[in-house]
């Protein structure tokens, strides 16, 4: 019931046609299923669709949920938590981070059924290829109207440099953000320009900075490779499925800034630990994983399912969440109880330049992989272009880039 009230006064502060629990959940759903490319670029589609779109929060609610997001776990996810929980609730929030997960989810069970029973997965690469680009260009026009917002004095200039900076040296951005609300405290939100957009004010677009492109890990054409379930370990063979679940629940509530720490933390947890999987399978996980739109945690659904089939990789991916959610469910609701703090405030100015730093940081980082050649440099210029001055919907988009990927003209 409480619940329930803080989501029905929060939509009495909305604007009119404003979306019911059940448009919001559709909505993810559909970002869910198209924002290839990572975190980032998750945000971008959830900025441009909630924030600028739908004006459902203000630019600096939303920035606030992204940095929250950051905390622990993969932050995309964290930030469709966060929207959902302000909007409507807990369960508002559960459902729509369930949504935004499940086509990634079903991707990569249907994508390890065929691993593990025909070894090889459909050839995805060439249509990837075709994203990149467009992916980029989503995360620099995110970048472009959140630094608007929020960056407009030298100071928050500052913060945003010095957050791009950290992390195209992979610093872990729970300690970038913390660095930047700490000077926050100690400038005050009236030097930082803080207290943002009003609510309704137009937003805008844009892993885990995102998707770290694993100096290890094979291209996301998978080898063919003899793997059959016959060839599970003694070990993966005898784990029940209560294991399974606690042991990726501990490995949850350690898994802070992202993609970047989990993978050799699942590396050395299921390969070098417990033998679970062996390194190839391990490395065929994680390409599996970049082939889906959702966050590279999804290589919990690929172990899962290896060793207890789909309700494996359901009890895997749910028990990974389940530390950061419960930790989202407690920031959203105390958001509300503090966001008046004085200080509280001045801690949320300086965070949020330094997610704006922190997008633009994805894209220099992401860019390298996703641009190669005049046709790539040329589609993702079109592509700002297009959604910054003609207001093209992403989906159509990346529908496009999929299209010119698979016709070989981005390699």
């Amino acid at each position: 019931m409480k619940g329930q009230a803080q989501g029905k006064g929060r939509k009495e502060d909305l604007a009119q046609g404003s979306p019911s629990l059940s448009g919001l959940v559709l909505r993810f759903l559909v970002i869910g299923a198209i924002g290839f490319g990572g975190g980032m670029a998750n945000i971008a589609l959830m900025e441009r669709e909630l924030v600028r779109k739908r004006r459902l929060l203000s630019t600096e609610e939303f920035l606030h949920g992204v940095g929250f997001g950051q905390l622990l776990g993969p932050f995309a996810t964290n930030t469709a938590f966060f929207v959902g929980a302000r909007l409507f609730g807990p369960l508002g929030g559960l459902l729509c981070a369930g949504a935004f997960m499940a086509p990634s989810v079903l991707l990569v069970i249907l994508f390890s059924w065929l691993y593990f029973t025909y070894h090889s997965i459909p050839s995805l690469q060439a249509a990837v290829q075709g994203v990149g680009p467009i992916v980029i260009a989503l995360i620099l026009a995110a970048a472009w109207s959140l630094g608007q917002k929020t960056v407009r004095k030298p100071l928050t200039v500052a913060i945003a440099v010095s957050a791009l900076t950290a992390s195209l040296f992979k610093v872990n951005a729970v300690w970038v953000l913390a660095g930047a609300g700490v000077l926050g405290l100690l400038a005050g939100k009236r030097r930082l320009g803080g207290g943002g957009s009003v609510h309704g004010e137009e937003g805008r677009n844009g892993g885990e900075p995102e998707r770290p492109q694993d100096p290890h890990a094979p291209p996301p054409v998978l080898p063919v490779q003899a793997l059959t379930v016959a060839g599970v370990s003694q070990a993966a063979a005898g784990a029940s499925l209560a294991t399974l679940g606690w042991t990726f629940l501990k490995v949850g509530f350690v898994f802070f800034g992202g993609g970047f720490v989990l993978v050799p933390i699942l590396h050395q947890r299921l390969v070098m630990q417990l033998h679970w999987l062996n390194t190839r399978e391990f490395l065929d996980g994680v390409a599996i994983s970049n082939l889906t739109p959702g966050p590279i945690a999804v290589l919990a659904t690929f172990a899962g399912y290896h060793l207890h089939g789909a309700g494996g990789a359901i009890v895997a991916t749910a028990a990974l969440f389940a530390p950061a959610m419960v930790l989202m469910a407690v920031l959203s609701k105390e958001y509300g109880r503090f966001k008046g703090n004085a200080r509280f405030e001045d801690f949320l100015a300086g965070v949020s330049p330094a997610v704006a730093g922190l997008v633009v940081g994805a894209a220099g980082m992401l860019g390298p992989s996703a641009l190669h050649g005049l046709p790539g440099w040329g589609l993702m210029a079109l592509t700002l272009v297009l959604l910054l001055r003609f207001k093209v919907h992403p989906a159509i988009l990346l529908a496009a880039g999929s299209l010119l990927g698979t016709a070989g003209w981005i390699v």
